[in-house]
């Protein structure tokens, strides 16, 4: 454990260092969309609490995609890597390989549905040395059509940032606007309003806030929306998942017990109507902000009192546009048989009530998928399928629907089989549509390498997007696993 840990140390260290030798990548493109692999360095005797291939993480970044009918394309952001390929701003070395380590860039890209292809994706940011995707970027699309990257900072040793496209509808450049102190980007806009922004401060505590810009150049102060803490404890803290539904705003979120994230438990819900002016529970009952008690009204389902951890993993909406949310429970924080199989779980409220459902199981804590619905159909694409690298973060995909409400789910398609990596972080496209409706990354948790990253529809097929360009746009034929 110790010989891993100094490892990671050398690596992150080594990589710091040789990153400053080269100027940064900002607006310039690269070769093909190659994802990073990342690892937490948390080990137990089944492997790290997780690692594997993250350009789409976390679930906490919202959202990461956006499909525009203006100009049928779907605009995404995600985490990559310049290693070993050539960029417009380097040159090769004599072997024709580029030099630079494996750090994060925070990358923009964009699919054209007309003519089936993507463009070289476009480097939004380059992270410098910092090769952790708690950093990733989310996005957002203003009346005009400029397209806004927020970047992640990670508590207050690094800022966050917010970007603007010099053009619309373009991710050929970005100009920075904001720098800011934030965490787990999650902006909404709002037309004829503007952006309300969800995010997460460590104030030696993770801390949930919001704040507004009609422009995105000039925005309100920081105001506190969740600080839950225990009178015998010291810290507390908060992990949010969101989702907009025209003028509604909500959010799930959870709670860490004496601010362990190993911990985190409970499920508690909020919305606003009125673009944050007033916060309100699903029934529209008002909220006092900032919610600092473990028993507030705000709270729909106990687990702490269960010793049961939660990870909530995305958000949606029914038909009635009642808020319903996605997440994981189970027992423990490492991955292992000795805490079991994590029961992917529904909780939705129906207009009266909330109402919780089982799903299915999987065997990891950071299995990430997305659920959306349409016509009365609720879909969840999840890796439930615990392979390759079993009791590992990921899996091969599975579209699991439900007819009834989410009250009784079926399986109706393996849409990955025999990978040799597992598959994770399946992130839906905000308004999507087919065949750009979800994206996701694979990797091996166990194994540093080759992280590629793929797109699929409603039905299951799915398309790599391409791992090496040649030319300025490229098509994305259908692949099978």
């Amino acid at each position: 454990m110790k010989n891993l840990t100094v490892i990671l140390l050398l690596y992150i260290f080594t990589n710091t260092i040789h990153a400053q030798n080269y100027p940064p990548l900002d607006n310039c493109k690269t070769d093909g969309y190659k994802g990073i692999w990342f690892t937490l360095g948390q080990f137990s005797e089944y492997g790290d609490k997780y690692s594997g291939g993250m350009a789409t993480y976390t679930a906490k970044h919202i959202p990461l995609a956006i499909y525009s009918p203006k100009v049928q394309k779907t605009f995404f952001v995600y985490g990559g890597i310049a290693e070993g390929r050539k960029t417009s701003a380097d040159a090769p070395d004599k072997k024709g390989r580029n030099t630079y380590g494996n750090y994060l860039l925070c990358m923009a890209g964009s699919y054209n549905h007309k003519t089936n292809t993507v463009t070289k994706p476009t480097v939004v940011y380059d992270k410098r040395g910092v090769f952790d995707p708690h950093d990733n970027p989310a996005i957002s699309i203003d009346t005009y059509g400029y397209i806004w990257v927020f970047i992640s900072g990670r508590g207050r040793g690094r800022p966050g940032f917010i970007y603007k496209s010099r053009q619309p509808y373009c991710i050929e450049a970005f100009d920075r606007i904001v720098e800011d102190e934030m965490t787990y980007p999650q902006p909404k806009y709002m037309e004829g309003k503007g952006f309300l922004h969800l995010f997460t401060k460590y104030t030696g505590l993770r801390l949930l806030y919001f704040n507004t810009s009609s422009d995105g150049h000039e925005w309100t102060e920081h105001k506190l929306l969740a600080a839950i803490k225990r009178p015998d404890d010291k810290y507390g803290g908060h992990y949010q998942i969101s989702a907009q539904k025209g003028n509604k705003i909500a959010f799930f979120f959870n709670w860490h017990p004496n601010g362990n994230v190993d911990r985190r438990t409970n499920i508690y819900y909020m919305q606003t109507v009125d673009f944050g002016k007033t916060w309100t529970q699903a029934d529209g009952k008002p909220i006092s902000i900032p919610v600092t008690e473990t028993d507030d009204p705000c709270r729909v389902k106990d687990f702490f009192t269960k010793g049961e951890n939660v990870y909530i993993k995305d958000v949606t909406f029914d038909e009635d546009g009642n808020p319903i949310a996605l997440y994981l429970s189970g027992k423990g924080h490492q991955p292992g048989p000795e805490y079991g199989h994590k029961k992917w779980q529904v909780i939705s409220w129906n207009g009266k009530e909330w109402q919780n459902s089982i799903i299915t199981t999987s065997d990891h804590n950071y299995d990430t998928g997305s659920i959306w619905t349409d016509n009365g159909k609720w879909t969840l694409i999840a890796p439930t399928e615990n392979s390759p690298q079993a009791w590992a973060c990921g899996g091969e995909l599975l579209i699991w629907e439900s007819h009834d409400k989410g009250k009784t789910w079926k399986p109706t398609r393996q849409i990955t089989k025999n990978s040799p990596r597992n598959h994770n972080y399946v992130r839906k496209v905000l308004d999507g549509i087919d065949p750009f409706k979800y994206f996701w990354a694979d990797g091996n948790p166990a194994l540093e390498g080759i992280s590629q990253m793929y797109f699929g529809d409603t039905k299951g097929n799915i398309r790599q997007l391409p791992y090496t360009m040649t030319a300025d746009e490229q098509k994305t034929p259908k692949i099978h696993k």
